[in-house]
């Protein structure tokens, strides 16, 4: 790939556009798994561009988003303590808690910096030897082998005072979860092309012949998304449910070696609890016995903490793909970027902050006329 722009052609999409009007012949329901899909499809209307028979729902693959409220009250409560540096990226400041956010830790007189990379935790716990830093390792299998990098170099450099928090999630056993609901509508998934440039598609064909469900592995730019459509219609159309990778060009079918490799030794599959869903087994890593010492969780004893969601916030429903985030009765109102009730509207791949951003504010806009480049 050497530019951008070849992604992101109005005259291309429209070709695209045609050849998917041109095949389907009934309606479908499609759900693109990752949150940067998500905000590709809303800032550039793509789902209003596609015929009425297509219809696009909105997965949970916003690692912010499906963080769930025991985790950020225990990185509160980690955070708060006067003898840590708590690090974090800075789309997990303002996530709320039950009761405050990171930000409000912050102001209170706790030790919370925002980093870039987890090795930028790692440095500032060799340079404060007498601190305990945390680093809050969320995400799904993009963000993972980085964390567990980290781990590992911690252990081989013997820096006793470095942890991780870990909330890691794998999008195999959601898209299992999601087609067991009783409530599921839908018909062929866009799986999420950085997740499956580390994992490889190896999980895919078995999801996709169980339950009769093409999945298209998708990049992020315009033209990627309507690729990945195009595919997905045409194997429906077909009555065809295989796993296709249209995003070669980043992708290879056994994913990066290494980086599993890294995985397989840091971490274990564990169940995890995604936030507004509830626990989907086997849809998360913790770390191994080997690196049980830097789990901050274990460390500092804040596994009993367990919250309650809070009622008004409909996140869970949105991350379902159930509810459109401007069919919530909070969305635009009560609950905005500024005083959000759900991870969904802080998140820079939340739903409900695409809705809120891209002018999506109640009824559907009108249809737009053009793909329009990104800036």
């Amino acid at each position: 790939m050497k530019y951008l722009e070849e992604f992101q052609s109005p005259e291309l999409a429209a070709r695209l556009l045609d050849d998917i009007r041109s095949t389907v012949t009934r309606p479908w329901a499609l759900m693109e798994v990752c949150g940067g899909q998500t905000h590709t499809i809303i800032r550039h209307g793509i789902d209003q561009l596609l015929p009425d028979e297509v219809e696009l729902i909105h997965g949970p693959g916003c690692p912010v988003c499906v963080t769930p409220l025991e985790v950020i009250d225990r990185a509160l409560a980690i955070a708060a303590r006067p003898e840590v540096i708590f690090c974090s990226f800075g789309d997990m400041l303002r996530v709320p808690g039950s009761e405050r956010d990171l930000f409000r830790v912050r102001s209170e007189g706790g030790d919370v910096r925002v980093v870039y990379s987890p090795l930028d935790a790692l440095r500032i716990a060799q340079e404060n030897p007498r601190r305990e830093v945390v680093f809050f390792g969320i995400g799904f299998e993009t963000t993972a082998p980085p964390n567990a990098m980290t781990v590992h170099q911690a252990k081989r450099l013997g820096i006793r005072n470095f942890s991780l928090l870990v909330s890691h999630v794998r999008v195999p056993p959601a898209i299992e979860a999601i087609m067991q609901s009783p409530d599921c509508r839908v018909q062929g998934f866009l799986a999420a092309g950085h997740v499956c440039s580390v994992m490889g598609i190896d999980e895919y064909p078995e999801l996709a012949a169980r339950h009769r469900v093409p999945i298209v592995v998708t990049g992020f730019e315009p033209l990627d998304i309507l690729e990945g459509i195009r595919r997905t219609v045409r194997q429906l159309e077909r009555g065809e449910h295989v796993v296709e990778n249209a995003y070669p060009r980043a992708v290879r079918p056994e994913g990066n070696p290494v980086a599993k490799a890294m995985l397989a030794d840091v971490f274990e599959v564990t169940d995890r609890a995604w936030r507004g869903i509830g626990v989907i087994p086997a849809s998360g890593w913790r770390l191994s016995p080997r690196y049980r010492d830097q789990d901050a969780e274990h460390r500092f004893q804040v596994s009993d903490i367990t919250p309650c969601e809070p009622a008004r916030c409909r996140a869970g429903e949105v991350l379902q793909g159930q509810l459109k985030p401007s069919e919530c009765e909070a969305f635009g109102t009560v609950c905005t970027p500024r005083t959000p009730l759900g991870a969904t509207m802080v998140s820079s791949e939340g739903a409900c902050a695409a809705y809120y951003l891209y002018r999506r504010l109640g009824a559907p806009a009108a249809v737009a006329q053009e793909v329009n480049p990104v800036a």
